[in-house]
């Protein structure tokens, strides 16, 4: 029987709306019906977003072994939105263990690939004054980087939405490093030398 992600400790929030008694019971009673034993679930975070004609779950859940598993919905109504999040939850959790159990928490050798290093000299970086467009930040957020081992960091990735993940390589004396999604499927690692150039 599954005993570790039990009385789970849930908070949830509102942005653009008020929670009420309803919402919060189903999303708690929904996220407790996650009957995984793993990975262990520390607490939950489930934020609601509610707007004229966008209704969004995020939820994020924060395990044992410094694992943050994240997901979001937006749909029109917000409680099919929490059934979808709830069910990418139990999906990653499951992609989570089964990884673990096939790589023995090991990567594979050449699994992760290199990026092959490039020099770009001033004249082909120049931009004239007609191709100058200030840049624009659309979306800023705090990424907490951890000591992870390189498939640590593949396992973290898989178990977020993000497109990489930044993170200091255990394996490397803490060194930053940053592991990416590429177009074949593998990933690529990113690892800044000690001149700041990337390795």
């Amino acid at each position: 029987m599954q005993i570790h992600n039990v009385h789970l400790p849930i908070t949830v929030t509102g942005r653009h709306t008020t929670v009420t008694e309803a919402m919060r019971t189903y999303a708690q009673k929904k996220v407790e019906h996650l009957h995984l034993d793993y990975p262990r679930i520390i607490d939950v975070k489930v934020i609601l977003d509610v707007e004229k004609d966008r209704q969004k779950a995020e939820i994020v859940l924060h395990c044992a072994n410094h694992i943050t598993i994240e997901v979001d919905t937006t749909t029109g109504d917000i409680y099919s939105a929490i059934d979808e999040s709830v069910a990418k939850l139990a999906q990653r959790m499951r992609k989570y263990k089964t990884r673990l159990l096939t790589t023995h928490h090991r990567p594979r050798k050449g699994s992760i690939k290199h990026l092959q290093e490039v020099v770009y000299t001033e004249e082909s970086l120049h931009v004239t004054e007609d191709e100058h467009i200030e840049p624009l930040i659309i979306h800023k957020e705090n990424f907490r980087m951890k000591p992870l081992f390189p498939d640590e960091a593949i396992m973290d990735l898989e178990m977020s939405e993000r497109p990489f993940v930044v993170f200091h390589n255990a394996k490397n004396n803490g060194k930053i490093a940053i592991l990416f999604r590429r177009k074949d499927g593998e990933y690529g690692m990113i690892e800044p030398d000690q001149n700041g150039h990337a390795a």
